[in-house]
């Protein structure tokens, strides 16, 4: 039986990437796996009475050290945000390269609070800041300082103690350069600095609420129960600052994907199914339906896409568990998915499949870097009608967009004058669109395919090329996609009816995110780490924590 990946055209629309879940290949969860071995401990916990002060953990392996470094700030509740343009917080971060010392840590005191607006030097190399969730954070404190555990319903039903609002890395501020860590063997998999700041400042959220149910109530105060603190992650608010990465990002966006497809065609090409996979799948099933009631939301959008979420859960589960087993088949149980349910739910399945097999799905988390240098130089030579007839096949979604009407150009992307991130507005009622960032991708590759066939098509390219520089990078693209079918995007991002959340939501699910709460099109709060081991369990990790019931 021939099974193939899934086409391009069928994974890379927006309504299908914007439905994507966390799953094996997500990278917090590849974090664990390849730093399980690895020692975690707290250096230093300097709070005052009231958790005000700073905290150090660190991260090694046999020479090889990592240190988060926290300040705890002092802040009003008219200060608190978690916009953009926020320039306080309850807790700010950073991870060093190595162990901090007394002068560094002085140094950085007067610095990470301040976030963009301090100094950094290449000895660091992530920033990010958190506020509380304060009625959480209070109701914890209060109870463990009466010696009582919290309330879980109120605790999960939030997820959290404190939301991250944004983390930074790769150089911007003054922070070290990708270029300096490129080369660690244990730095190779996407984003892992990211992803082990975040697992330690969920460790700092934990030490905080009983640092300070101690120091109000030293003789009553007890510590929060492990299996309550393992089911609480750590928040995160993120906005369109994220979008442009996946646009920006053409060959690494083909790796991400190519990984999870080869993954699913390998699962779904297996001839033969025992009743003890079926079963493991079953229990990955029943609690994914338990924890979907702990997403809570107010985005009548999400409120939406859970609730079709939950009805195509139950209509798969009546077909699964009647179903038996035949040869292919996760092939079947795949294409009813397909066929039967929204691409919500079908990404779920998908997600779950990778579950039953560790050993198929782990080694490609390998494989989801790539030197993007690679693919920076093209060649000039080919014929104008090749590169048509490539844009023809490659894009042949976009060839046919009317951009004269409106609505196929209603947006535009730029970078904000104040916080320098990217934002989104209205042409036609905005002012700044003669500084737009280029990200209209399916705009300018129309744009330069009407132009490319007033040429005769034998001419190399070179002869456009020599009179037209403003499509270069879209030249670039057109030939990166030529290779790797899956690094494009197949919507038009400024179109009127593009829902920029799912730009965020494709992103997010590959770092772990779970929880998913927009609270507009264009800005949205996750979970992540929720149900991770501890700091200290770390060792015994299984990965199978991302689908253990929320008690």
């Amino acid at each position: 039986m021939q099974i193939e990946l899934r086409k391009p055209e069928f994974v890379m629309r927006l309504d299908r990437l914007g439905s994507f879940h966390q799953s094996k290949l997500s990278f917090l969860r590849s974090f664990i796996r390849e730093f399980k071995d690895w020692e975690f401990e707290t250096k230093e916990l300097e709070l005052d009475e009231n958790g005000f002060g700073h905290c150090v953990y660190v991260v090694t392996k046999d020479n090889k050290q990592y240190s988060l470094v926290c300040f705890s700030n002092e802040l009003a509740d008219s200060e608190r945000s978690d916009r953009v343009i926020a320039t306080k917080w309850d807790a700010s971060f950073v991870l060093f390269d190595g162990i901090p010392s007394d002068q560094d840590i002085n140094r950085l005191k007067a610095n990470v609070p301040l976030q963009e607006q301090g100094r950094v030097t290449e000895k660091e190399l992530c920033l990010s800041r958190a506020n509380k969730s304060v009625r959480v954070f209070e109701h914890v404190v209060d109870r463990l300082a009466q010696g009582k555990q919290p309330d879980t319903d109120i605790l999960y039903n939030v997820g959290y103690l404190y939301r991250t609002t944004a983390v930074y890395g790769s150089g911007k501020f003054g922070l070290a350069d990708r270029i300096k860590i490129q080369d660690r063997g244990e730095l190779k998999g996407p984003f892992r600095l990211e992803m082990m700041l975040v697992f330690l400042a969920r460790q700092f959220t934990f030490d905080m609420v009983n640092h300070v149910a101690h120091q109000r109530s030293p003789q009553n105060a007890v510590k929060l129960n492990d299996d309550i603190a393992r089911n609480l992650g750590i928040g995160n608010s993120t906005g369109l600052g994220m979008a442009p990465f996946i646009v920006n990002h053409p060959a690494l966006l083909n790796q991400w994907i190519i990984s999870k497809e080869k993954a699913l065609l390998a699962i779904r090409s297996i001839p033969n199914t025992s009743q003890r996979e079926k079963e493991k799948f079953q229990s990955y099933l029943s609690t994914i339906k338990e924890n979907i009631k702990f997403w809570k939301t107010d985005s009548e959008y999400q409120i939406k896409k859970n609730l079709h979420l939950t009805n195509d859960l139950e209509k798969f589960q009546n077909y699964f568990g009647k179903l038996d087993i035949e040869k292919f088949f996760w092939n079947t149980v795949y294409e009813w998915a397909e066929i039967n349910t929204q691409a919500e739910c079908c990404e779920l399945i998908v997600s779950l499949l990778m579950e039953v097999y560790p050993e198929i799905v782990e080694p490609l988390s390998y494989e989801m870097s790539i030197d993007e240098e690679d693919y920076f130089d093209f060649d000039t030579s080919r014929s104008i009608g090749d590169v048509c007839a490539l844009i023809e096949k490659r894009y042949a979604w976009l060839v046919e967009i009317d951009f004269e009407k409106k609505d196929n150009i209603y947006n535009f992307w730029y970078y904000s004058k104040n916080k320098q991130e990217p934002r989104m507005s209205d042409r036609f009622s905005e002012d700044g669109a003669e500084r737009e960032l280029p990200l209209a991708i399916a705009r300018d590759i129309n744009k330069l395919y009407l132009e490319l066939k007033n040429y005769p098509k034998k001419d190399p390219l070179s002869s456009y090329l020599i009179k037209n520089q403003e499509y270069r990078h879209i030249l670039r693209r057109i030939f990166i996609c030529e290779k790797l079918p899956y690094s494009e995007i197949q919507d038009n991002t400024i179109s009127k009816s593009l829902i920029p959340v799912d730009m965020l939501r494709l992103k997010l699910s590959f770092f772990g995110a779970t929880r998913f709460d927009p609270r507009s099109d264009r800005w949205v709060r996750i979970t992540m780490y929720q149900g991770a081991p501890l700091m200290k369990e770390i060792h015994q990790s299984d990965d199978t924590w991302s689908y253990k019931k929320i008690a």
